[in-house]
């Protein structure tokens, strides 16, 4: 469970995951299994999976050799005939490294268990670098947090601003200057573990999907930092789009008599809701309010988003901007589309991208998430 005793829950798998191999695939199954709903027997594992007793029982024994699950003993109450074994996953069995490199001043890092706590931080300034400067302020992060881990490593999971391919390849980062750089291969190269990158808004929905506590399967998580990102959750499964430029909601044109953007458009929204923006601007909050939910409205018609979660500074989010989102985007759609609509601020903080560069790894490497 997380912080706030919520069970996580698993995405639903895109494409072929893990189908060419099919033990690896029923690996998973299991893991799935104790990952959402928690420790449980074998029996009750052959139910839930549909595996057969013989298989699961060997698939158990297996991952308690590799020491990702144990036997947590039988549960309390007296029944009839020997009790059952509970195995449950091991929190503690391996860790992630996690990076957060969407911060416009430094690097973020964390080591992170399989339940999705922070075990340990870390962090780098960036006084300005860019290019390969900065790749390189990203690999000496991952190196000091793998210096403090005394577990296995399970993976890298990276959140970092920009267009992310399937590959984990930064095709377009404009703050950090980077175009077709290939940071999971470089990483991966420089510590020799699994790597998976991905935008940090994708990464932050992640973790708001499996993490938050949400029940929504319909979901849109809007980080606003030093840039403006969307990361879309529909049906369960994440959406990236064609070009893996779905959620760039922050390069849509608002105000085409305002100032200018950093990808070279004027008046995009990032120019009018990015927290600098927002903090030294002369827009009231309401009015930044009013100016997003103009944004979003179509997206939350066109998609019948259950939620709409906002992840930021709560000083500039929680309050007056809130109220007149959630009020403008009623306002702008059909009663159907608003009748169940949640605006709320994500509960996971300051480590939503963290927590959600680990989900990538989870799901990569154990296809639990």
């Amino acid at each position: 469970m997380n912080k706030a005793g919520v069970r996580p829950r698993p995405l639903r798998p895109i494409g072929k995951l893990l189908a060419e191999d099919t033990r690896r695939h029923h690996r998973s199954l299991i893991l799935q299994h104790l990952f959402a709903e928690g420790p449980a027997s074998r029996a009750d594992l052959a139910r839930a999976t549909g595996l057969t007793r013989v298989t699961v029982s060997d698939l158990v024994g297996a991952l308690i050799a590799d020491g990702l699950l144990g036997e947590l003993g039988s549960p309390a109450e007296n029944k009839v005939g020997k009790p059952p074994t509970f195995v449950g996953l091991l929190a503690d069995a391996a860790h992630i490294l996690a990076l957060d490199l969407s911060p416009d001043d430094r690097m973020t890092g964390a080591v992170v268990d399989l339940f999705g706590h922070v075990k340990a931080r870390a962090e780098m300034p960036r006084e300005g670098a860019c290019g390969e400067e900065a790749v390189s302020l990203a690999v000496s992060l991952a190196e000091q947090l793998r210096e403090t881990i005394d577990r296995p490593v399970l993976g890298i999971g990276v959140g970092t601003p920009g267009v992310v391919d399937g590959r984990g390849v930064v095709l377009d980062a404009h703050n950090l200057h980077w175009a077709g750089v290939d940071l999971t291969g470089i990483l991966r190269r420089r510590l020799d573990v699994p790597v998976y990158v991905a935008n940090d808004a994708n990464t932050a929905v992640l973790a708001e999907y499996t993490f938050g506590g949400t029940t929504a399967a319909d979901l849109m998580l809007l980080r606003i930092g030093t840039g403006v990102g969307a990361g879309l959750v529909v049906g369960g499964a994440l959406v990236q789009g064609h070009g893996w430029a779905a959620g760039e909601i922050g390069h849509v044109v608002v105000d085409p008599a305002g100032v200018r953007c950093a990808c070279g458009k004027t008046g995009c929204l990032e120019t009018v809701v990015a927290v600098p923006h927002l903090r030294h601007g002369d827009r009231p909050l309401a009015s930044v309010g009013i100016v997003l939910g103009e944004a979003l409205a179509p997206v939350v018609a066109s998609l019948n988003l259950h939620e709409v979660v906002l992840a930021g500074p709560p000083d500039l989010l929680d309050g007056e901007l809130r109220e007149a989102l959630d009020a403008t985007i009623r306002e702008r759609v059909m009663a159907a589309s608003a009748a169940d609509l949640v605006v709320r601020m994500s509960p996971l903080g300051d480590d939503v991208v963290l927590v959600g560069a680990a989900v990538l790894v989870l799901s990569g490497e154990l296809g639990v998430s």
